[in-house]
């Protein structure tokens, strides 16, 4: 079943760059921005991280917290974080079961060939679980942490 606003999202339980499990329930009362991407310290992924990470006072203010998952493991996540000071967990979804009940993997266009891969995406899950809002293709990574902190700013106003 697709990712759809207003509904549950779905479960999970992922391990963090620390090897420690976290899933969806240990969030319930929050906000949680979850977000997709392809791998660590690539171009698009690194501006996507570091716009979060900038937002972080504000999106702590809005009871929110941000998770990022790619399929890459722990180590990969370890030095990513450090190398750019985030402040946020990042998940591991190797198998990218996680992902494809997000819609977050599938078929894409990738220098102009269909592939089978990471989709950069997004989605809000409102602090009773329910996806507030879905950003099923995010186009420019680099501005795209600035558009959910608008989204929620306009769903709260």
């Amino acid at each position: 079943m697709p990712v759809t606003e207003g509904r549950k999202a779905p479960a999970f339980a992922l391990k963090d760059h620390n090897g420690e499990t976290r899933k969806l329930a240990d969030y319930a009362g929050k906000n949680v921005i979850l977000y997709f991407y392809p791998r660590d310290d690539t171009p698009g992924c690194t501006k996507e991280a570091c716009g979060f990470r900038e937002l972080k006072r504000q999106l702590t203010r809005r009871d929110t917290v941000v998770l990022g998952c790619s399929p890459d493991g722990a180590e990969k996540h370890k030095n990513f974080i450090k190398k750019y000071k985030l402040n946020f967990t990042l998940l591991s979804d190797p198998d990218k079961k996680v992902m494809a009940k997000y819609g977050a993997f599938g078929e894409k266009m990738m220098y102009g060939k269909k592939v089978q891969g990471v989709i950069r995406s997004t989605v809000w899950i409102g602090p009773d679980g329910k996806v507030r809002k879905h950003w099923p293709k995010v186009a420019k990574a680099a501005d795209h942490p600035a558009k959910v902190l608008e989204a929620m700013d306009e769903a709260n106003a």
